[in-house]
């Protein structure tokens, strides 16, 4: 069977395990490849971080996608995350229709802040353009902030408990046109995990796991990214989103353990053979 391929649009920092530095290397222990497309450089990304740089690639996205386009390359999934210019959204939703086929699975990770608040690079007009990007997805990933800001709402007045985060799971499927994954989720205390409403079931479930009491950068993308390799495999949403949710427990369980820096993110690289096709899951 050939290799399965995914279209991985995000920025790239060259410290701070985040985005394609995660990305790459959860992807291809799946036995995905992943084919990056750079929306920005950062010499670090922007948690816990002053001083960073910060390369803006968005005259360079058309051409890389051009070209991909003349290889008459194909992509069995196109998975989106940060991204660095206003002008960016439009390139995206560019790159989803001239290259989504059908079965391409298309995921959408709508990042735009976390613990209610929106990251330094992020524009009320881009929040907007992000609402409108996701709507081209089949699966998007936010977590609560980004929820919040997609629905239009104060991430305060968000709803608590099963019902509430059944809710709003339910409400951002767009009536149940595409399917969500709502990250960072507890149900009680102790447990942390995800809802997922399937659009191809109608069903909403709930996924949980410990929580490990420390806070760490980039466990979104670690889950967002393990999440999509487990999709493309064949997993179904709750499947892939149990094993996203056991990966980064056991990441934050081993960073912990060492107490990095938050702003390091977790300790993965260690763990990738968790991942690899037919070895023992967590």
């Amino acid at each position: 069977m050939t290799t399965p391929r995914v279209a991985a649009i995000h920025d790239m920092s060259g410290f701070g395990r985040c985005s394609l530095t995660v990305a790459i290397p959860i992807l291809s222990a799946m036995g995905v490849q992943c084919c990056p497309l750079p929306t920005a450089f950062l010499s670090t990304h922007t948690g816990g971080f002053e001083g960073f740089t910060f390369l803006d690639m968005t005259d360079e996205m058309p051409r890389i996608a051009a070209h991909w386009a003349s290889l008459n390359i194909e992509f069995q999934a196109i998975y989106s995350g940060f991204l660095g210019s206003e002008r960016q959204i439009a390139i995206v939703a560019d790159f989803i229709h001239r290259f989504r086929r059908s079965g391409t699975i298309v995921v959408v990770d709508p990042v735009m802040g976390d613990f209610g608040r929106i990251y330094q690079t992020y524009t009320a007009a881009m929040c907007g353009g992000m609402a409108r990007l996701a709507e081209l997805a089949d699966v998007i990933t936010p977590n609560l902030t980004e929820a919040a800001l997609l629905l239009g709402q104060p991430y305060e007045t968000l709803p608590a408990g099963e019902a509430g985060l059944r809710q709003i799971t339910e409400r951002l499927s767009l009536e149940g046109r595409r399917s969500v994954v709502l990250t960072g989720a507890s149900l009680a205390p102790g447990q942390t995990g995800a809802v997922c409403f399937d659009a191809r079931t109608g069903q909403t479930q709930v996924v949980q796991t410990a929580y490990i009491a420390h806070e760490f950068h980039g466990t979104g993308d670690v889950f967002s990214s393990v999440l999509t390799g487990a999709l493309v495999r064949g997993a179904s949403l709750a499947e892939a989103a149990g094993e996203a949710a056991g990966f980064v427990r056991a990441c934050a369980e081993r960073t912990a353990a060492e107490d990095l820096p938050m702003r390091e993110g977790v300790d993965f690289e260690p763990l990738l053979g968790l991942l690899v096709p037919g070895k023992e899951t967590v």
